[in-house]
């Protein structure tokens, strides 16, 4: 009798921690409901509503009342060559400034101070890092001051017109004559140090004992990369390609501080939705080109997915 008391209150006792698993979640639910709240409040909203103002007329100037015009819109940015221009513009700057820049570059340095001491690797990358810490405005500064002057012009040379005049070698206007390769250097020395960052990270976690082995077998420093290495950071490489993607699609200080937003050559997607949006007042024109930025931006996720062939 004894014992089958015993066993009565074991049974008991062990279905105590199942009821209140069962309330965990949604204890757990109660304290995400502020995050929640917020997001809905200045995440979520604001993104519906600017899809909706992407389907109406909404100006900041006029009397009119605001009518909804469906798709007229986005019919309009099919027959407008600035958006394509600035389309193009943008897909130039997203491969040679993120894609090819930052990535690549990233990802060797992150190979190369893998294996370098420790004074190495702190004094290299509090360079990189200093140029990633400072704010967009201040970057723009930075180059304008640097690429300053030219044969022409009143302002006093910058310093690669100084280092070109040391050398006995014709200065340039460098933002008049190569605006689209400035501001492609300007964006990869701005951005590389997250790339390395997020690669160096993944490195560590690369099992030093496969790479040993690898050796072992004969395979050397290119082919241990390939096979070894890039298939066991392909998640990395994706998440790099995903966020620099989105931040190089909607980078707007840094090129509007180099160039102001007129020139032709260097007016991205984004400088180009705000022109519309707040330089001719057209808000719903506006939305709708952020609304395909957007969708340029998912487009080109999907295809990173697929190319590295990541599982959802």
């Amino acid at each position: 009798m004894q014992i089958k008391m015993r066993a009565e209150d074991s049974a008991a006792i062990s279905a105590i921690p199942r009821r209140h698993q069962r309330g965990k979640p949604r204890v757990s639910l109660l304290f995400m409901a502020p995050a929640f709240l917020i997001i809905a409040i200045f995440l979520l909203g604001p993104a519906l509503w600017a899809l909706y103002v992407s389907f109406t007329n909404m100006a900041l100037t006029g009397v009119g009342t605001v009518q909804w015009v469906g798709l007229q819109n986005f019919i309009h940015i099919l027959h407008d060559s600035g958006f394509f221009n600035a389309l193009s513009v943008s897909l130039l700057y997203l491969a040679f400034s993120a894609l090819l820049g930052q990535a690549l570059l990233g990802l060797l340095l992150a190979l190369l101070m893998r294996q370098r001491n420790r004074i190495y690797k702190s004094v290299l990358g509090a360079i990189i890092i200093f140029a990633w810490v400072i704010p967009d405005v201040v970057a723009g500064f930075i180059w304008s001051a640097y690429l300053a002057g030219g044969p022409h012009s009143i302002l006093a040379p910058g310093l690669l017109n100084m280092l070109m005049a040391s050398l006995h070698l014709p200065k340039h206007a460098w933002l008049q004559e190569y605006p689209l390769v400035m501001i492609v250097i300007a964006h990869i020395w701005r951005g590389t140090a997250f790339s390395m960052l997020l690669y160096a990270s993944a490195l560590e976690g690369i099992p030093a004992e496969l790479l040993e082995a690898a050796s072992i077998d004969g395979a050397g420093m290119a082919t241990r990369l390939y096979y070894v290495t890039l298939p066991l950071i392909k998640g990395a490489i994706a998440t790099d390609l995903l966020l620099i993607t989105l931040s190089t699609l909607s980078d707007f200080s840094l090129v509007f501080v180099l160039t102001g937003g007129n020139d032709p050559h260097t007016q991205l997607l984004a400088i180009y939705q705000y022109q519309q949006a707040f330089q001719f007042f057209q808000i719903g024109y506006g939305s709708a080109i952020a609304l395909l930025i957007i969708v340029v931006g998912a487009m080109l996720a999907l295809l990173y997915i697929r190319i590295l062939r990541i599982e959802l």
